[in-house]
């Protein structure tokens, strides 16, 4: 290259080489249980892999609310006193004081959870009691009991309240009648952004661990979520996503009886299935402070510590054992001594007891989410269905590839043109894949469309280049070649930022999670062409049309 170093020692030309080579270990190359293994990494959506898709929607109500707090007070501790007759003395901003012909305990009033309580005696053998509380706690407090529901507060000016569960606004209307409360318009159904994206959170912690495939949840709004399960059976599906059910551990009395020990909401932590002893399969898991000491109370009161094998541990869900088991002698013996937070349930050896740690594991995940689901629609795509687009799919970007190579040989008939220009375009479709397994995105159809774009922008980028550098029919100077490079790039950037623009949208607004998978894809192709592969090909270009014989440096005039 006219005293030049050869091209293909040039950093930009070996830049790509390494982002060549790392795609190709991230795309066959993969390490679990100690182990590395040779084959794909490629995640494929249900387009491609078949399986099926649940679109739910979040139970709930978000409202603002109004009542009177002392006839809060007057309904609920009349119940909780059995005292009909209760008397409001005095309602002031933070506090009410009450009259109750009925002898109580400041132990018994904070036990309701109204507030902070003073208990005096008052004329006539009756009892005065103030409460340290807010309007706001009081209504919050009276929905959470008379929905049976979770409540909670949205902060703002206007007391305003987001409930879990469905309810319409004539029947929370008939609620409030009693404390002459009423919804203050507008009442929307539906739940806050928070709780969908906990929800979201919850369910993905407990679908992807165990699901042999990656499963995708989009948001769409604030009230639905759009579950991809590819691999999965649309029965499995609904099963999997809409009984979250409930997780309980009880421990064995005497025979048949058994004793609760405690729920699934003390249970913080769940590991993946793994070998634990010898070929034995099991799940780690972790209770919470509160779950290990229950667990070694129950273990001491019910003699399971000395006598493991005649006080099983069972656990169930909706109602139905799942597993059950003896403590291991040495967990029987150091949870005398203090609560064990850490333990791991066995399965059994081979497939089928790998089968059932993946169960077990679902099972222990499977407590309450934040809101009840409701299925609004549904779909399933066939295994072989999936796999004959998988074809399609492969054929047509084989096409594609022919396709350009036809032109561009047409157009420029000079192997050291057109085989740089198809090599280049063809390694930025491997490091595509490459980020794609990185960042964990699925391939679909959409995604796939995405590459085939990148490659015709790709190809037109390199031809600008081409094209400039051989602007007057021969190769120029390296300082009218940079020249030239430099008004390439500046078109090529253009070009790059209007992709940019156009693509963010997606990315941003859109809830789709297919035109997000296409915007992602296109938007990494840009990036990696404009700053690894063109950067590159303009380099080597340059390179092999010096190196041509016949070929001479031309000044431009």
């Amino acid at each position: 290259m006219n005293n030049q170093e050869p091209f293909y020692n040039n950093w930009r030309v070996l830049l790509l080489v390494l982002a060549i080579i790392g795609s190709i270990a991230l795309i066959t190359v993969s390490y679990s249980d100690g182990e590395i293994r040779i084959g794909s990494n490629l995640k494929y959506g249900l387009d491609l892999d078949g399986g099926s898709w649940l679109q739910v929607q979040l139970q709930g109500a978000v409202a603002q609310i109004d009542a009177d707090p002392g006839k809060i007070i007057q309904v609920e501790m009349g119940k909780l006193l059995d005292d009909p007759e209760i008397r409001i003395e005095d309602v002031s901003p933070g506090s009410i004081t009450f009259i109750t012909s009925k002898e109580t305990t400041q132990k018994t009033i904070d036990s309701f959870d109204f507030g902070t309580s003073t208990v005096t005696g008052a004329p006539n053998g009756t009892t005065r009691v103030s409460l340290q509380t807010s309007k706001e706690f009081l209504i919050q407090k009276y929905l959470k009991d008379n929905l049976n529901a979770d409540v909670k507060q949205i902060p703002g000016r206007s007391p305003t309240f987001e409930i879990r569960k469905a309810v319409t606004e004539d029947s929370l209307n008939g609620i409030l009648q009693n404390v002459d409360g009423k919804v203050i318009p507008p009442f929307r159904e539906g739940v806050t952004k928070e709780t969908r994206d906990e929800t979201k959170t919850r369910l993905e912690n407990k679908l992807n661990p165990i699901a042999l495939k990656q499963i995708t949840i989009t948001p769409i709004g604030d009230n639905y979520l759009l579950i991809d399960l590819p691999g999965v059976s649309i029965e499995e599906a609904r099963k999997l996503t809409l009984t979250p059910g409930k997780f309980e551990i009880r421990i064995q009395v005497k025979g048949n009886e058994t004793a609760h020990i405690l729920y699934g909401d003390q249970i913080i932590g769940v590991g993946v299935p793994q070998k634990e002893k010898g070929e034995a399969w099991g799940v780690s898991f972790e209770l919470s402070d509160d779950g290990a000491k229950a667990l070694r109370d129950a273990a001491i009161q019910y003699g399971a510590v000395t006598n493991p094998s005649a006080h099983y541990l069972s656990m169930y869900l909706d109602d139905k054992l799942v597993f059950d088991a003896p403590l291991d002698p040495g967990l029987a013996k150091n949870i005398q001594s203090v609560p064990v937070r850490s333990m791991v349930a066995t399965t059994g050896t081979g497939e089928q007891g790998q089968l059932k740690a993946k169960e077990l594991q679902l099972h222990l995940r499977a407590g309450a989410l934040p809101v009840q689901v409701r299925e609004a629609g549904s779909g399933e795509v066939p295994a072989p269905l999936g796999q004959r687009f998988k074809e399609q799919v492969a054929i047509a970007g084989l096409i594609a590839l022919i396709l350009v190579a036809v032109v561009v040989a047409l157009r420029y008939k000079q192997r050291n043109i057109f085989i740089p220009m198809l090599s280049t375009s063809f390694s930025e479709v491997i490091i595509i894949l490459g980020i794609a397994v990185l960042f964990g995105l699925q391939l679909d159809l959409a995604t796939i469309a995405g590459i085939i774009a990148v490659i015709g922008t790709g190809v037109d980028h390199l031809i600008i280049i081409t094209d400039e550098v051989l602007a007057g029919g021969a190769m120029p100077s390296d300082k009218v070649y940079k020249s030239r490079i430099a008004k390439a790039f500046t078109i090529i950037f253009a070009a790059a930022a209007t992709v940019l623009v156009a693509m963010l949208p997606l990315i941003v607004a859109m809830d789709s999670s297919a035109l997000k998978g296409f915007a992602q894809i296109t938007i990494a192709g840009v990036f990696i062409g404009v700053f690894i592969a063109r950067p590159a090909y303009a380099v080597i270009i340059q390179g092999m049309l010096v190196e041509e014989p016949g070929r001479e440096f031309a000044d431009e005039e």
